[in-house]
């Protein structure tokens, strides 16, 4: 039997990654060794699974059939490994989740619910009243995992990276900023920054951008919700900073314009935070790679760190 689950993972990893060079990334091969494999497979069963110098790839009819099976084929190797690591663990286990990132729930909902399917016995829970003391609430015990883009020095905390994500200033199409290459601190002078409601030194925009440059925006408005923040971008009552991939959408739609903050852009890093006396934990360890194998199927605009 020449097919293996290599073969399968390679092309699952190659469609949702969306090119070569981030499939290899993942994969942890080169692009040539990745390239030879494709080249392997086509030759052995005389077919062609791409189409060749299109991106994102596209599938022959040959290289669908062959998607089909890894989609098949790939979930029930993967929930057999987490009932065997399960089996292994021993006890059912307890695993309390909360986000300090306000945009993820739309790819981390998904990972619960394979990750529930693969783990049925442990305790999954979604925790949203923690999520502005979350680090300490997880010292404490009170949480197990906690998703960040703020990791601190603590020798008791491990921060596992997930994915890098660019932050831009998103703005209406119209917006007078809209013209620019990108934004400097003084061009937000005169702007409305519509922003979470949290500690500004917890946020990118002023941590990273305006404070070090001593600028304070005219005004700040908070908004609970990406959508409402898009929204009142869209109808250009302020601007906002926001991950690259919550501004995917609605910048294909041309509902909004976004633009780099300084000249080389600002890019931040998401982590799975845990307690390092929990590490190796087989039920938290399938966890944290469910999540990112979501993030990286639901999310555009995010890259491997």
């Amino acid at each position: 039997m020449f097919l293996e689950t290599k073969h399968l993972l390679t092309l699952e990893t190659l469609m949702s990654s969306g090119s070569l060079a981030r499939a290899a990334e993942q994969l942890h091969l080169t692009q040539s060794a990745l390239s030879h494999q494709i080249k392997g497979l086509e030759s052995h069963f005389g077919v062609v699974l791409f189409e060749r110098k299109t991106r994102p790839p596209r599938l022959t009819p040959a290289g669908a059939a062959l998607f089909e099976l890894a989609k098949t084929v790939l979930p029930a190797v993967r929930r057999t490994e987490s009932a065997l690591r399960h089996i292994a663990s021993g006890a059912d286990a307890r695993l309390h989740i909360t986000v300090e990132c306000h945009s993820c729930f739309d790819w981390l909902l998904p990972a619960m619910d394979v990750y529930r399917r693969d783990w049925p016995d442990v305790e999954l829970d979604l925790n949203a009243s923690q999520s502005f003391e979350a680090l300490p609430a997880l010292l404490q015990g009170e949480l197990d995992l906690v998703i960040t883009s703020d990791p601190i020095a603590d020798p008791r905390l491990r921060f596992q990276p997930l994915f890098r994500f660019d932050i831009l200033l998103a703005l209406s199409p119209s917006h007078r900023l809209a013209g620019r290459k990108y934004i400097k601190p003084s061009d937000l002078a005169g702007e409305t920054l519509i922003t979470y409601p949290v500690e500004r030194e917890r946020l990118d925009v002023f941590s990273r951008f305006l404070t070090p440059a001593g600028v304070e925006p005219a005004a700040v408005r908070t908004a609970e919700l990406a959508l409402m923040m898009l929204e009142l971008v869209k109808s250009n009552r302020g601007v906002s900073v926001l991950p690259g991939w919550v501004l995917a959408a609605p910048l294909a739609a041309g509902q909004v314009a976004s633009r780099r903050l300084g000249k080389r852009g600002l890019a931040a890093t998401l982590y799975a935070a845990s307690r390092k006396a929990d590490q190796g934990q087989t039920y938290l360890e399938d966890f944290i790679a469910t999540a990112q194998r979501s993030a990286f199927a639901e999310l555009a605009e995010i890259e491997p760190v």
